[in-house]
């Protein structure tokens, strides 16, 4: 029998997959723990399931030396863990890839036509009594309907994105490290951010892409184009992108990811024409119920003595 860490409870009815096994975790339920008591749990458990906001670094990873066997995290990327640090240790690593790829697609299109159409701003204009009824030159916004979309990054959520745009007959580029060999790819990320006129975010997290969109890279793209992130919230420079929001520099933005999670940069607060939510890219009780089952399910095929399918591989990287 395995001990088992949870560190917050999780969507669904997925822990029968766990039956035999002891499971442990905070007795407030949706408390994070710590990094101390990450540290201190383990050495004391044999797997652990966490979520993308625990850090699971080097430290914690050494705590649990000799004893701790899987971390699976209950999300497609895996920033948040110390990859070479818990191969080095010989602690297996799993994420959930697959099943929130379209729900995280819907939620970047919903930013996408929330932000071009400056549906925020106007739903707030109505809810606090400023709406003055139809005005034929008010609240304009832009077209989504044909207009040049460009993805960063072209794994299994930015093709959902491209099939979506699809139906609204939009011209679709994309941008990665590695060729595609596909139709619409661009080497040179510079090179095709004057040519957009929607941004759509959709690579990994990690050194490699902080501030991968920065103020340079920002100033490359048209003035009327809008900027959509679902994907890291380190990917963007924050300051920068309200900086050229506030300046009139960039149409719109539609966020749903932050540098400093749960802290939002006060300007981006205040920025004009900007959609902004909480991290809820994958939240459906589906999509959610999903992660936990897989995640819990590669818990419990390790200790069955197999090898899970969504290992992380020992030569992986977080970026594109």
């Amino acid at each position: 029998m395995a001990r088992v860490l949870l560190t917050r409870k999780l969507p669904g009815d997925g822990l029968g997959s766990l039956a035999g096994h002891e499971l442990v975790g905070p007795e407030d339920d949706d408390r994070a723990l710590s990094h101390e008591e990450l540290c201190a749990h383990a050495g004391q458990v044999d797997g652990i399931v966490c979520l993308l906001t625990d850090r699971i670094d080097a430290e914690v990873l050494e705590a649990g030396k000799g004893r701790l066997q899987i971390v699976a995290n209950v999300a497609v990327g895996y920033d948040n863990i110390d990859v070479a640090a818990a191969n080095r240790l010989g602690i297996r690593v799993c994420n959930t890839p697959g099943v929130l790829d379209e729900t995280t697609a819907d939620t970047a299109f919903m930013l996408i036509l929330a932000a071009a159409r400056r549906a925020s701003e106007a739903e707030a204009e109505l809810r606090e009594g400023r709406w003055q009824g139809f005005r034929i030159a008010h609240q304009l916004g832009r077209d989504v309907h044909g207009a040049r979309l460009g993805l960063v990054g072209y794994g299994r959520i930015a093709r959902a994105v491209a099939r979506r745009a699809e139906g609204f007959s939009m011209t679709v580029t994309h941008h990665s490290r590695r060729d595609t060999g596909e139709a619409g790819f661009v080497a040179d990320l510079d090179a095709m951010l004057p040519e957009v006129d929607i941004l759509s975010l959709h690579v990994p997290g990690g050194d490699e892409t902080h501030h991968l969109i920065d103020a340079r890279r920002l100033s490359l793209l048209p003035r009327h184009a809008v900027l959509v992130n679902t994907a890291r919230g380190p990917v963007v420079d924050e300051a920068a992108l309200a900086g050229a929001l506030h300046r009139g520099e960039l149409f719109a933005a539609g966020l749903d990811v932050y540098e400093r999670e749960p802290t939002v940069h006060p300007d981006l607060l205040t920025a004009p024409r900007t959609v902004l939510l909480p991290h809820i890219g994958s939240a459906t009780w589906s999509t959610r119920e999903a992660m936990a089952n897989l995640a819990l399910t590669a818990i419990a095929q390790h200790f069955d003595g197999q090898t899970p399918p969504n290992v992380v591989p020992p030569s992986s990287s977080t970026a594109e």
